[in-house]
């Protein structure tokens, strides 16, 4: 194998499993040092810069960055990364003063469709470079389906109008209660972008018999949360049945238990296992006693007279064919008839696109989707732009960000003359960790500590009150705690061969062994000759050259936990531990460079 090129920007951001594994790539370990060091303002800011909305998503973030936390190589739980998030907003000081300044304008206009995250993050990017950004919502208050689908208990109005006027005060002109209607017009108001972030706003029907009989207790699950949001709603009858078995499901069974229902229930079609809802969203419907019903497909809605009297089941099991593809099958036990007074639908959302005329430039897939360029964000029209659900279907906030950074340069490029498919590699700044003899700037300790709970507030005393936030977040000393599970893999093994005199004492120490001296070979041959095999492929092997003995120096980057006991035992100084700050805002949008600058 040749030489590791650990120069390159990309290889050791790789390495930095949970900031790779974030769609707007929020430099975790940063942060959470910070956390343990008690400046929450820093740890604020590091993650306003990436991810925006730090408070939001340390209530509700998908968390795809706690699966690759490295902390699962020493044990069965990864660093609590959303909730430590949550502990910098909780707890940092008033940041206004940190914020950019509202910039002299440019001259260019942007017009941006919806009101929720990918579009916040499009305008939080590019007015501090002088656009003129100009945001059209139907609610009056900025926020989309963070404010109107997410229940409060889960995240009050108090968090979202903080990170939403963070963003609105740097000059943004904000249109609320004003709902575009036509693409074609917008585009005739001569603005030079036309960003579309207006989500997945309908939900999908279930067209099985019965439906429209009993229609007056058959909800759309996102329509009725909206509708409890706003106040429109505020009871539920006695028996629920929640039909779907994703995240809104979890979502309206639970507000249903605070508007009245006793008899709650979620009713799927999948196994428990192979539900959508992330597994705390589960676990905290099941701690409120509702039970989750798997293998059952609706098909009917019993009624009398047009009153809801029930639904219908039929049973069913799993059959996977030879690729792996499951096919639902009838189980041979007879249906069953559950009774209820109201049923929530929450089966899927849709993109729903009636204002955009057909003849306006943006051409439509087969799925009446628009087609959208991944990397860009652009449509067929040069001047449109699409984000979050609105691009790709329903997904989650911290996708919806990643867009808006996307999106927010490909304008910035667009309207500078530059080639919008050129991206920006990252920023990578180098520092070695080295203090004292036996001293690093950094908590090095790979102790198996469980990960700390979240405290919650008194089931009972919560079921009581709708808006009552469920979560309390962490203390100051449980955060530190947390903190410090986190193996700083950010904090890269850098190997200097010239310095290397072959003594093993590294691989001897190597809690993990990772580090092996041989000879070279092909790839295949190299994982499978290491101290400890490597057959995962999807991470790199760290090879260095230049041993006098003609060997070479690989280590499992999988492994490695980034402890520093090889730098610590070297008697050369041939392995350091060197900080590798990976500023993903350059790769994201050139606004944020300036945005970093003037915080």
């Amino acid at each position: 194998m040749k030489p590791t090129d650990i120069s390159a920007p990309d290889y050791f951001h790789k390495v930095v499993d949970c900031q790779w594994a974030c769609p707007a790539h929020t430099p975790v370990p940063e942060y959470i040092r910070l956390i343990a060091e008690g400046r929450y303002s820093d740890a604020y800011m590091v993650n306003w810069r990436s991810n925006v909305f730090p408070g939001i998503l340390g209530r509700t973030c998908d968390r795809p960055c706690e699966p690759a936390c490295r902390r699962g190589r020493v044990e069965d739980t990864p660093v609590a990364i959303c909730r430590l998030k949550r502990v910098a907003a909780d707890f940092k000081d008033d940041v206004k003063h940190r914020m950019p300044r509202p910039s002299p304008k440019n001259g260019k206009r942007i017009a941006i469709v919806g009101g929720g995250p990918a579009s916040l993050t499009v305008a939080r990017d590019l007015a501090p470079l002088g656009y003129h950004c100009t945001v059209f919502d139907a609610d009056p208050k900025a926020g989309g389906m963070m404010r109107t689908q997410i229940p409060k208990f889960r995240l009050p109005d108090s968090v979202i109008d903080e990170e939403t006027d963070y963003i609105l005060n740097l000059g943004i002109e904000f249109r609320g209660g004003q709902r575009i209607d036509s693409l074609k017009t917008l585009l005739g108001e001569n603005y030079d972008a036309v960003f579309v972030g207006s989500g997945a706003p309908r939900g999908r029907e279930l067209e099985i018999p019965g439906r429209k009989e009993a229609a007056s207790h058959i909800h759309i699950g996102i329509d009725w949360l909206s509708s409890v949001s706003f106040g429109h709603v505020e009871k539920i009858g006695k028996r629920v049945i929640v039909l779907g078995g994703g995240n809104t499901a979890m979502d309206c069974c639970r507000t249903a238990r605070r508007l009245g229902g006793e008899d709650v229930r979620v009713i799927v079609r999948s196994g428990f296992e192979e539900m959508k809802a992330s597994p705390w969203e589960k676990e905290d419907a099941l701690h409120e006693d509702i039970p989750i019903l798997n293998f059952m497909v609706p098909k009917a809605f019993t009624h009398d007279n047009g009153k809801l009297t029930g639904v219908t089941f039929q049973k069913v099991t799993a059959e996977y064919d030879a690729n792996g593809r499951r096919n639902l099958v009838p189980s041979g036990d007879p249906d069953q008839t559950i009774a209820c007074d109201d049923v929530l639908v929450a089966v899927g959302q849709e993109n729903a696109f009636p204002w955009i005329e057909r003849d306006c430039g943006v051409e439509f897939d087969k799925w009446n989707m628009p087609k959208v360029d991944a990397k860009t964000m652009g449509s067929t029209n040069p001047k449109v732009f699409f984000g979050g659900d609105a691009a790709f279907g329903p997904k989650n906030i911290i996708w919806a960000v990643a867009h808006g950074h996307d999106a927010a340069l490909s304008i910035h490029k667009l309207l500078s003359g530059e080639d919008i498919t050129e991206r920006p590699l990252p920023d990578v700044q180098v520092s070695s960790q080295k203090m004292g003899i036996h001293e690093w700037s950094y908590d090095n300790d790979i102790s198996n500590d469980k990960r700390y709970k979240v405290p919650h507030r008194d089931k009972v005393i919560a079921l009581k009150d709708i808006r009552a936030e469920v979560e309390l977040g962490y203390d100051v000393r449980l955060a530190l705690g947390e903190a410090r599970r986190c193996l700083n893999c950010d904090i890269q093994t850098v190997f200097a061969a010239p310095l290397c005199i072959e003594c093993d004492a590294c691989v001897d120490i190597c809690p993990m062994d990772c580090i092996s001296f041989t000879e070279n070979g092909e790839e295949a041959d190299l994982r499978a000759r290491l101290k400890a095999p490597s057959p995962h492929l999807d991470q790199d092997l760290y090879v260095a050259d230049g041993l006098k003995t003609g060997r070479v120096m690989v280590k499992d980057e999988d492994v490695c936990l980034h402890c520093g006991l090889c730098a610590e035992r070297c008697p050369t100084g041939a392995w350091d531990m060197q900080k590798y700050l990976i500023d993903m805002t350059h790769a994201g949008s050139s606004c944020q460079s300036k945005s970093r600058s003037a915080a």
